[in-house]
């Protein structure tokens, strides 16, 4: 919310299930309303944007909902947790035209992703990308463990790195394998990740590390080049005429950056600022490499992925 509010929201209001935690968010924000009747914020006739960050189990139904009552969307991930939901969203977005929705992918959005990107498109030929996630702990009885309420962290989490390397490999994904560590958490695990152009990936999420470390850590290979995004702070490159390197005075993963392209879609109207078949793409490979894991055991599995 502060992100929008910066953007240049105007926050009418919030919802959650219990008034005292709504209004003190409200007051703690700026809102102008507090209540516990989500109804009343769909069908209230100057909200325009309705964001959702409630638990992932609802998220589907509350995209659904809203994009009924004419609104647009804005939905933490993950965007959905089962086939189905991903269906009837886009069943509902195709019966409501000129409405946008959008997932909370911010990391496309970070300034030094964006640097990235613009560099990337020097070169010619596929690429080759590792993404190192030191996730950490989270006890197996954490919500978001909850195979019903949170999906697990691939789901709940492992998605904004598959639609990172999605949007910096630049093509649909074709093909991915999965595997993980035989642990009761099922939370250490690997991705690879294949491309219509010819670029590869790996997601490497590790809950099994220490804090001391950065949490993320992204190399792109490209054409005798190298470029490293660390912890979304700092970028380097080798190979690179002219960059030295860039730093942030503090860590950027791109949420000022990702309201302020919804606002400005919605003012301006065109293009989403991610595109519907990228969002459900990355939806329906999620929960497929997920179903690898939950199906393969510690040997994995591999499956074949084609553009959603």
């Amino acid at each position: 919310m502060p992100a929008f509010a910066a953007a240049g929201a105007d926050l009418r209001f919030v919802a959650s299930s219990g008034g005292a935690s709504a209004v003190h968010l409200g007051k703690a924000l700026g809102f102008q309303h507090a209540t516990t009747d989500v109804e009343e914020v769909l069908h209230d006739a100057g909200t325009k944007l309705v964001v959702v960050s409630t638990r992932h189990d609802s998220h589907a139904d509350y995209v659904v909902r809203a994009l009924k009552a004419g609104k647009h969307v804005f939905v933490e991930k993950p965007l959905a947790m089962t086939t189905e939901q991903i269906e009837r969203i886009e069943g509902a977005v195709a019966k409501a035209p000129g409405l946008l929705v959008m997932v909370g992918f911010n990391r496309r959005f970070a300034p030094h992703v964006v640097k990235l990107k613009q560099l990337l498109a020097q070169t010619s030929g596929p690429v080759a990308m590792t993404m190192t996630v030191n996730a950490g702990a989270i006890p197996k009885t954490h919500w978001t463990q909850d195979r019903e309420a949170g999906g697990g962290r691939l789901v709940g989490e492992g998605c904004h790195f598959i639609d990172l390397l999605r949007h910096i490999a630049g093509a649909p994904i074709a093909a991915h394998h999965a595997v993980c560590m035989d642990t009761p958490e099922r939370d250490t695990w690997t991705t690879h990740l294949t491309f219509d152009n010819g670029s590869v990936g790996a997601i490497q999420y590790f809950a099994n590390g220490h804090k001391a470390l950065a949490k993320e850590r992204l190399e792109v290979f490209a054409g005798g080049r190298v470029l490293q995004l660390d912890n979304f702070r700092e970028l380097t490159g080798h190979g690179w005429p002219g960059l030295k390197g860039q730093s942030l005075w503090r860590q950027d993963k791109g949420q000022g950056a990702c309201a302020a392209a919804v606002l400005e879609a919605i003012k301006r109207g065109g293009a989403w600022p991610i595109p519907l078949e990228e969002l459900l793409e990355v939806a329906r490979t999620t929960l497929a490499l997920d179903a690898q894991l939950a199906g393969s055991g510690s040997a994995g599995g591999r499956s074949e992925a084609g553009a959603a």
